[in-house]
């Protein structure tokens, strides 16, 4: 690296972003680190926003939290909800106030929508889509076919068009509501609406544990979570008038939770449950990981492995960017 790339490089603040699947070991490692670096964590974890939702979504105890700064969490009630886009906006702010400290964020998440949001911006609509329009291009699939639909998606909006070859029909369908309700293609309404990300060096690191190591992991999350009291988090939400049929109580364990309460499930049998949809949900990030983001440096470990691993890496990044101290905490 030249002089001038590395003074370059400086004068943008940088960016950890520490990514994985559940149970992989995020979370501990980025204490482990923080304990060496001078780190602050922003958690990007579309269920740690929920005040009130702790064990169900390990979420860093009060000692973790008062140990490691922390932003993130315990942002709305579980009868509210926070889009990514929403959530980007506050963490550039995050990332500002960090950097102005002389520290380095390092975002921490199993959400890839909201690390994609922060780290390339997100587009939101300008407005709902009319359910109208939707109804009508609807039943026009269920009359027409998608070949019908996918030829008008190819004159009124090409460059879409071009990216869903598959001929995915709901992709067709909402390429074309949008169009109708807005007026201009979605492509190009993706490109003038989108929210750009503040300067910023992003690294990433990704942890994939070898299957069988993450599995056992998740076992041992999941029981643990039952262990600690998340049939009692689960019914003491609900003794604070949350009803039941909030889109948050679908989340994986606390949807076992509550049919446990409901009579639905034995505790046993949740148990399992839990376990194997949080198994499905760890194989749909792998597959977000790899097909959808930059990997930067992987490690296939867990623990010390792989904070031996990551030390020097980051050791060597926080020196390269010399506006920060890399004393210890």
């Amino acid at each position: 690296m030249t002089d001038r790339t590395a003074k370059h490089a400086a004068s943008v603040p940088l960016v950890l972003v520490l990514q994985g699947p559940t149970a992989s070991g995020k979370t501990a490692l980025a204490h482990a680190l923080a304990d060496v670096f001078p780190l602050e964590i922003i958690s990007a974890d579309s269920r740690q926003v929920y005040r009130g939702l702790d064990i169900g979504t390990a979420k860093p105890t009060e000692a973790e939290r008062k140990r490691y700064r922390y932003y993130g969490i315990d942002l709305c009630t579980p009868d509210q909800s926070i889009s990514a886009g929403q959530f980007a906006r506050w963490a550039w702010e995050w990332i500002a106030e960090i950097t102005a400290r002389g520290k380095v964020p390092i975002i921490v998440g199993g959400s890839g929508l909201y690390v994609r949001a922060i780290t390339e911006g997100l587009f939101e609509e300008p407005g709902r889509i009319s359910p109208a329009i939707r109804s009508q291009l609807a039943e026009r699939l269920a009359r027409e076919g998608r070949q019908a639909l996918y030829a008008e998606l190819e004159r009124l909006d090409p460059e879409s068009a071009a990216r869903y070859s598959d001929h995915n029909p709901r992709r067709i369908l909402r390429a074309l509501e949008f169009y109708y309700t807005h007026g201009i293609p979605l492509s190009r309404a993706q490109k003038i609406l989108r929210q750009q990300p503040p300067p910023m060096r992003i690294e990433r690191i990704t942890l994939l544990p070898e299957r069988s190591v993450l599995y056992g992991r998740i076992a041992h999350r999941v029981r643990h979570m039952w262990e600690a009291g998340l049939a009692d988090e689960m019914q003491q939400l609900l003794s604070e008038g949350y009803t039941p049929n909030l889109p948050v109580f679908e989340t994986i364990g606390y949807a076992e939770a509550l049919m446990t309460i409901q009579g639905c499930l034995d505790r046993r049998s949740a148990i399992e449950r839990t376990i194997v949809r949080t198994r499905r949900y760890a194989k749909r990030q792998i597959t977000w990981l790899r097909n959808s983001t930059p990997l930067g440096v992987v490690l296939p470990h867990v623990g010390d492995q792989a904070l031996n691993l990551v030390h020097p890496i980051i050791d060597q990044l926080l020196h390269l960017a010399d506006e920060y101290s890399c004393d210890k905490r």
